[in-house]
Order: structure tokens, then sequence, then C-alpha cells
């Protein structure tokens, strides 16, 4: 055990010696997943740190600007010229995203999990093709 291990390990110690550590929120809960699980171990240091200053892989980012043009097209009244130019801005970050691999992976969980959670939502056992 390093010297920094063994200096950690005397405060956490005294801590709880002190009652520093009790009635904490969530004692006793188990741990949130490990957001950074994916991650491989000598890269998670970096992950978080990017994180927490709020930075975002570029796919993501531009993943969640085609959520918020979906959201206002929804919005927009049909044949609308608004609803047009919010049509190409959309098709247009789907051509962005789909020229990485992880952002082709965005959107095909996308339309799959659209399509699934709309047989769901229907209760319906039919596919499209009225396979069953």
């Amino acid at each position: 055990m390093s010297l920094l291990d063994q200096l950690a390990d005397a405060h956490i110690q005294t801590a709880i010696d002190n009652g520093d550590l009790d009635n904490l929120p969530g004692q006793g809960q188990p741990l949130p997943p490990d957001e950074a699980r994916h991650v491989p171990a000598e890269l998670r240091a970096g992950y978080r740190l990017l994180k927490n200053a709020g930075f975002v892989p570029a796919e993501i980012q531009t993943h969640r600007e085609l959520r918020e043009v979906e959201d206002l097209l929804a919005q927009a009244l049909p044949e609308s010229e608004t609803h047009e130019r919010l049509s190409r801005r959309a098709r247009w970050i789907e051509t962005q995203l789909s020229t990485s691999r992880r952002g082709r992976a965005l959107l095909a969980d996308r339309t799959y999990g659209g399509a699934l959670r709309q047989h769901l939502a229907h209760g319906d056992d039919e596919t499209d093709d009225g396979r069953r």
C-alpha cells in the first residue's frame, strides 16, 4: 500500500471515529451503477473529468440537437415554411450522425427503440408486413 493510500485510509478512519460519516444521505443504500463502466479503466479518470466539466462527445450533442429539432417539428403546423425548414434541419443532422460509428449507433438505437415503444404501446403482435 502506497503512502498516499495509507494517508487516505487514516483520514477516513478518523472521520469514521469522529462520526463525521454518520447519517449521510443515501446511507445504507446501494451505490448507483457506474456510468463509466463501458470506458476502459485507464480512460475513466479523463472521461469523468470531461463529463464533470460539461463536455460530451460530439455525437451526443448532435443527437440532443436532433431531439430538440424533432420536438419543434412536432409542434409546427404541417406544410408550413417552419415545418419544411425543421424537416430539412433534421435530415441534415441525421446525415451528420450517420457519418460516424457512434452516430450510426445512436440513430439505430433511436429507430429500433421508437419502433419497439410503438409496438408495445399498441399491444399488437403483428409486424408491419402482417407476420406474427
